[in-house]
């Protein structure tokens, strides 16, 4: 059983698509372990972005993280984190592959709806981030 972390950014919320993001999730038999919204102040998405801080998106990236709620979801299932970012899509959704969140609800390579963890280490570290042990069920 592997767990990873997705993240419903503001674009997503504000436009209420938890509902059918998370469906996607639970239709391809991912469960959702933890859950919760939240504001990201602007320090928690610098600091959870950190690795991205020397790119020029850096600074956009972090306002648009944290200007308005986002929903954190500790995902569980066989090979999740694959299987997430499969789900998901490619990062630009005009390559992404028919079906997927990032092709069906993205607005943009900027606004593109979901973030999912991309290594087995990045999954650790993103999903304790965002939640206690305690919180994991």
């Amino acid at each position: 059983m592997e767990r990873t972390l997705s993240i419903i950014k503001p674009d997503g919320v504000e436009r209420n698509l938890v509902g059918k993001i998370i469906t996607k999730f639970e239709d391809q038999g991912i469960r959702i372990a933890a859950l919760k919204k939240l504001q990201l102040s602007k320090k928690q998405a610098e600091a959870f972005y950190a690795v991205h801080k020397a790119r020029p998106f850096f600074g956009e990236l972090v306002d648009f993280m944290s200007r308005s709620p986002v929903v954190v979801m500790c995902l569980e299932g066989e090979n999740a984190i694959q299987r997430n970012r499969d789900i998901m899509g490619a990062t630009n959704p005009a390559q992404a592959a028919e079906g997927t969140i990032r092709k069906s609800f993205s607005k943009s390579i900027g606004e593109n709806t979901v973030h999912g963890s991309d290594s087995a280490e990045a999954a650790a570290n993103e999903v304790a981030f965002f939640f206690a042990a305690s919180e994991i069920c």
